[in-house]
């Protein structure tokens, strides 16, 4: 029998940017989303059906806020578990599951998982402070890892020799072997309750080199039939041996000698898969809405190449938003804009991106860098 999805709550965790493209996604579908944000102007606050302002860690305001939903999902991992493990037990549908969560929310405990279930990662130690980082001088070059907290490129710290120790994290963290990779990809995965699965193709990630942003986003990625295969078949290995419903980013390294390394995952929509939206038949924040609503899972082929770049505060400039070069980028066929409903900017804050579609990607490539040079947001 057809299930009535717009009877039914849905509660998100989180009210930033991906809470608002995932409202932006469940308007087609009338779905009634409810949003728990301790921003009292967060970017979904005037998209939802209702928006409640709290900590996210809180265990009463989580429990409060998701009694009233019949489903409950996140936009963010950093959130109160045991709260959800209690509405849980309660008949509340928690999607994807505390238990995966709580794991995925411990850096430490995450690397174990793929150790324990023979999912190839970089080789890694666990520490519990700097002084202890101190003494594997030999495992050099390594990236030091807080266990928890870290987001968005913060708690990550490239050491490469002896006088780098001191840039360690005095707090529990791992010490990560560093990979001299080729490519760094990343796949998304969804999983319904139903157990169908289905992966979007591979897209190929380029980083900021200072603060461990994603600049640029090429899909499909540039990399061999038979790699993108393996890495999807990897993102498909991880979601079913965590058992979870949702949608999963898998990052993932490609190493000099071909070898595919997971690197992190992360349980929600994520900066990786924004192109889909415009690129691909189901975007990613629909994919998920459909796992965790128990909707049969989209299509995920390519319509178009796609590049992504993120639109990030100019260094420099705090204060009310001014989005420099938008005219000129508007004009332009193929090119997408995003804004984040954030009024205040910062250095490196997100603010938006941009989504370009062309199919040769000798011009995908130049048009992004272009795009990425013309649009600057200042205040």
């Amino acid at each position: 029998m057809q299930t009535n999805y717009q009877q039914q709550t849905l509660g998100i965790l989180g009210g930033g940017q991906l809470g608002r493209m995932l409202i932006q996604a469940g308007i087609n579908y009338n779905l009634d989303i409810h949003i728990l944000d301790p921003d009292a102007n967060a970017p979904c606050k005037h998209l939802c059906n209702r928006f409640v302002q709290g900590a996210l860690k809180d265990y009463q305001t989580v429990y409060d806020f998701g009694k009233d939903c019949d489903i409950i999902s996140i936009e963010i991992e950093h959130v109160n578990t045991e709260a959800l493990y209690q509405l849980e037990k309660e008949g509340k549908k928690v999607f994807p599951q505390p238990q995966v969560l709580e794991m995925i929310q411990d850096k430490r405990k995450q690397k174990q998982f793929y150790l324990d279930n023979g999912i190839p990662t970089a080789p890694f130690l666990l520490t519990e402070n700097r002084e202890e980082v101190r003494q594997h001088a030999a495992f050099l070059p390594a990236v030091h890892k807080l266990g928890k907290e870290g987001y968005d490129g913060r708690g990550v710290q490239l050491i490469r020799e002896k006088a780098d120790l001191d840039k360690a994290f005095d707090a529990p963290g791992l010490l990560e072997k560093f990979v001299d990779f080729d490519k760094e990809l990343a796949v998304i995965v969804a999983r319904n309750e139903q157990g169908k699965v289905k992966t979007f193709p591979s897209v190929e990630c380029a980083f900021h080199p200072v603060h461990n942003l994603v600049e640029f986003l090429f899909s499909p990625a540039s990399v061999a039939p038979e790699t993108d295969r393996k890495a999807q078949a990897l993102a498909l290995e991880v979601i079913e041996k965590l058992d979870m419903v949702g949608l999963l980013a898998v990052e993932m390294f490609v190493s000099k000698e071909g070898e595919i390394l997971v690197n992190e995952i992360a349980p929600r929509p994520h900066n990786s898969g924004h192109h889909t939206i415009e690129a691909n038949f189901t975007s990613q924040f629909e994919q998920h809405l459909r796992a965790v609503m128990g909707m049969p899972l989209g299509n995920t082929e390519i319509r178009s190449a796609a590049a992504m770049v993120n639109l990030l505060g100019e260094d420099g400039f705090t204060g009310d938003a001014l989005v420099e070069g938008l005219d000129e980028a508007a004009k332009e066929k193929g090119v997408y804009l995003h804004l984040y409903g954030k009024k205040l900017t910062k250095p490196f804050r997100k603010m938006g991106h941009v989504t370009v579609l062309e199919d040769d990607m000798q011009l995908l490539r130049e048009k992004a860098q272009r795009l990425k040079n013309l649009i600057k947001i200042k205040a």
